[in-house]
């Protein structure tokens, strides 16, 4: 049991980079099987097409699977076009906010795309048949060849001896694609990195409170969870009581629909009143009917967990 408790704590701990990792593994494995079984290079004039087909359109594809499986997306979208919300929000701190979450996500969503881009590179199936039949690679590979050579170059794909007789003088195609691949590879990582070593040097708070902050965000969406599933069945056990047995309701209070709200509002980091999260700021500005609480303080990319952790656990 120890051991399983052990596992589980690394697990809650690195969910992040096991989901990336996870994602990364699954849409590598897919790549392949699509390169392997799928993928046939017609190996004419639609190789271009055809090969930037198979290398553009699932990573698009899971681009936009990105968007839907990230729940802050709708945490962002839900509700954002009522006339309540237009009313009460300014156009150009609305699109600011927006524009700054819209960023977040869609970094978190490229992680399944640009996987399926660098694999499919390093492999260079999908490459070579869309660059055989691209007119610039023609002119690069069949400089002072004659025009045989570029008929010669789309038929490259399905004749591997015919790839090492045209580009004996130069990269060959699967070459070119493999050192893109690294490339890509290469410059991923080191945004990745310079991202967050940015990220964390403008931290508002120092190293060890944002693991509290952390653990916090985490232990008050699971009670959150665990207190909303109590409420909603004693609710939902009180109304079904008085239809069958035809009886008045007892009081049960349940918070309202401008309470919810409140709590919704993406997370922004205020030092001069902090607050963990959108409960705690609403509990500590009188039920959010404090001035205080509707003063927006900083969007910080560092602190884009508070709000990440409740959607992530919630799923909605």
């Amino acid at each position: 049991m120890d051991r399983v408790r052990k596992a589980l704590d690394f697990c809650i701990r690195h969910q992040t980079i096991l989901g990336y990792s996870i994602v990364s593994l699954l849409t590598a494995a897919s790549e392949h099987i699509f390169s392997s079984v799928v993928f046939k290079c017609p190996c004419n004039s639609g190789n271009m097409l055809y090969g930037s087909s198979f290398l553009l359109v699932p990573a698009f594809i899971l681009l936009l699977l990105g968007y839907m499986v990230n729940a802050r997306t709708w945490r962002l979208l839900t509700g954002s076009c009522s006339p309540e919300k237009r009313l009460q929000c300014s156009p150009r701190g609305t699109c600011a906010r927006y524009s700054q979450v819209l960023v977040q996500v869609t970094a978190r969503a490229l992680v399944a795309p640009l996987t399926w881009i660098a694999v499919a590179l390093l492999g260079a199936n999908f490459y070579e048949c869309a660059a055989s039949g691209n007119s610039l690679i023609k002119d690069f590979l069949c400089k002072d060849k004659g025009p045989e050579c570029q008929t010669q170059l789309l038929k490259i794909p399905c004749d591997e001896k015919l790839s090492a007789q045209i580009s004996s003088e130069r990269l060959s195609l699967h070459a070119q694609s493999q050192l893109i691949g690294w490339f890509l590879i290469a410059s991923i990582m080191t945004v990745a990195l310079i991202s967050t070593c940015v990220s964390r040097c403008c931290s508002p708070v120092s190293h060890l409170q944002l693991k509290f902050w952390k653990i916090y965000s985490t232990k008050e969406q699971e009670l959150f969870e665990s207190k909303a599933k109590d409420h909603a069945t004693k609710l939902a056990e009180i109304n079904t009581n008085c239809f069958f047995e035809a009886t008045d309701p007892a009081p049960f209070h349940t918070p309202s629909n401008e309470d919810w709200r409140k709590i919704s509002f993406l997370y922004t980091f205020n030092p001069q009143e902090q607050y963990y999260s959108m409960i705690h700021k609403y509990v500590g500005t009188n039920r959010g009917n404090c001035s205080k609480f509707q003063e927006e303080g900083q969007d910080l990319n560092v602190l884009a967990f508070v709000d990440e952790v409740h959607t992530s656990i919630s799923g909605l």
